[in-house]
């Protein structure tokens, strides 16, 4: 692995940036529309369950991919051949409607893109200081709200004429007046990828970062970690993460067939608001953290996480549209305060040797198991007492997703009590000064490059040197009087062999110690 400097140039920051840039954007301008595509197709809930969890899927078979890439091959050709791939199966799962050719294609797509996230930010750390990588890594964020950019584009360029040697003539280049819900987001993020497959190269080199080490599926999916669901407190985040994702799922990946359904065009545009806000909203966590402690953080963002789904079901109940726009915007409080304040908690709670595993643990569970299950639940739900052909029961999507929601959230209020989740988070913001940093957490990143930041934060911490005081304070100068027989000569000026009374010299060998024993 390359050494890390206390800076980097100019030319790296760019090139770094821009790799997150893409890497994000060519997921965004095709799966944030995916449902709304699936059902101008006619396919069923349990059909759009299958497709819709390829991104579960990957997420559960990524480390896989990336335990064999890491041990073999440079990190940056990876990325270039796995972008490529995507692009490929991109196009693939474009010209073809069919149910199974379409979960086949995305499928292998999500197989080949989602290891890259955590190789990203694995290259982007291993070229920057960590206290650079949040400013590297927002730029996925600003990537997959620019992605709402294509369909914008596309409907309000298509069909403009223009003049080409003197002739006037239109060129219509998609030759639709729609883009979301239609098969050209996915051409869109195949020519992404390209791009992403291309500039890759460009990227500094990055050597295999696990040569040599030993390969297990155990410790690749963090299993290793389920040792610590003895402990209640770290089973009620892991249940709680996982049942709180059912939830989360009907907004990730139902939302825009929802939306579309509703009568919005730019759904993409429409949705990218709630990644837009969460840029900000993140700055608000180490906020949060110092003022009401990790445990209430977390409540917060369950607390929004009930307040969308409160209002979709309102919404849709009483024709107020403009409640969708503030189940939209809380995104962000879902995402930075449950998301990333359980990964904080872990990483505090976890041991040191076994960090990474359980942050790859709590990604398995959330966006891996959770939005898998997620996915089939409100698939079943969304066709629920409706007959075949007819408009999909999103109304009762929404009230189960708010149950769900509230039972979570008493969950938490009630259950979760540990001192590491009420205090952790001032240890962290007030960490004095001579402690190490082991236990600094990923407040301003986000959630799905929290398994590369703990390998990173485990593998840099140094470690905590003892604390020897340079000088005695004044007190210990005291005169060589035989009033405290333990003060007869001060630390700095005591002979290899003391003559002080034959009783006394273990308490003249050791005065650092002593002290030491005196602090509270």
């Amino acid at each position: 692995m390359p050494e890390k400097t206390a800076s980097m140039s100019l030319d790296v920051r760019i090139k770094l940036s821009a790799m997150m840039f893409f890497q994000y954007m060519l997921v965004a301008v095709w799966f944030v529309q995916l449902s709304a595509y699936l059902e101008n197709l006619q396919m069923s809930g349990t059909q759009m369950a299958w497709i819709l969890s390829s991104m579960a899927l990957g997420c559960i078979g990524s480390p896989l991919v990336g335990m064999f890439a890491d041990r073999h091959f440079a990190s940056q050709h990876v990325l270039a051949v796995l972008n490529l791939l995507t692009a490929g199966l991109l196009v693939g799962a474009a010209t073809v409607t069919a149910p199974g050719p379409v979960f086949v294609m995305l499928l292998l797509a999500m197989l080949c893109y989602m290891p890259t996230w955590g190789l990203t930010s694995a290259i982007a750390m291993s070229h920057s200081p960590s206290e650079k990588f949040p400013q590297i890594r927002v730029f996925g964020s600003i990537g997959w709200v620019a992605a709402g950019l294509f369909s914008l584009v596309a409907i309000h360029f298509s069909g403009v004429p223009i003049k080409i040697l003197g002739l006037k003539i239109v060129i219509d280049i998609f030759d639709v007046k729609e883009f979301d819900g239609t098969a050209l987001p996915l051409y869109c993020g195949a020519a992404v990828a390209l791009v992403a497959a291309v500039h890759a190269l460009l990227l500094p080199h990055t050597p295999p970062p696990a040569k040599g080490q030993k390969a297990s599926v155990v410790d690749a999916l963090g299993l290793r970690s389920l040792s610590l669901m003895k402990d209640v407190q770290f089973s009620v985040l892991i249940v709680g993460t996982l049942i709180g994702t059912i939830a989360f799922a009907s907004y990730w990946s139902y939302c825009s067939a929802f939306l579309k359904g509703e009568g919005f065009k730019y759904l993409t545009v429409t949705m990218g608001w709630g990644q837009f806000v969460e840029m900000f909203l993140m700055l608000l966590v180490p906020v949060a953290l110092s003022v009401i402690g990790l445990k209430w953080t977390i409540v917060v963002g369950l607390a929004a996480m009930l307040l969308r789904y409160l209002g979709f079901t309102l919404g849709g109940a009483y024709s107020m549209n403009w409640l969708y726009f503030g189940a939209i915007f809380v995104h962000g409080i879902i995402f930075g305060f449950f998301y990333v304040g359980g990964q904080i908690y872990i990483d505090r709670k976890a041991p040191k040797e076994m960090k990474a595993q359980a942050q790859g643990l709590i990604f398995l569970v959330s966006f891996g198991v959770g939005l898998l299950i997620g996915n089939f639940v409100n698939g079943a739900l969304l066709e629920s007492g409706v007959a075949e052909g007819a408009v999909k029961n999103y109304q009762l999507m929404w009230i189960v997703s708010s149950i769900i929601s509230a039972a979570v959230l008493v969950i938490f209020v009630l259950l979760f009590r540990d001192p590491v989740a009420a205090l952790g988070a001032e240890k962290t913001l007030a960490q004095p000064a001579d402690q190490p940093p082991a236990e600094e957490a990923p407040a301003a990143d986000e959630a799905f490059a929290a398994v590369a930041m703990a390998d990173a934060t485990a593998e840099e911490a140094p470690a905590a040197e003892p604390e020897a005081p340079a000088e005695e304070p004044p007190a210990e100068d005291a005169p060589a009087e035989p009033e405290p027989p333990a003060e007869e000569a001060p630390a700095a000026e005591a002979p290899p062999e003391p003559e002080p009374p034959a009783e006394e010299p273990p308490a003249e060998d050791e005065p650092a110690a002593d002290e030491d024993d005196d602090q509270p």
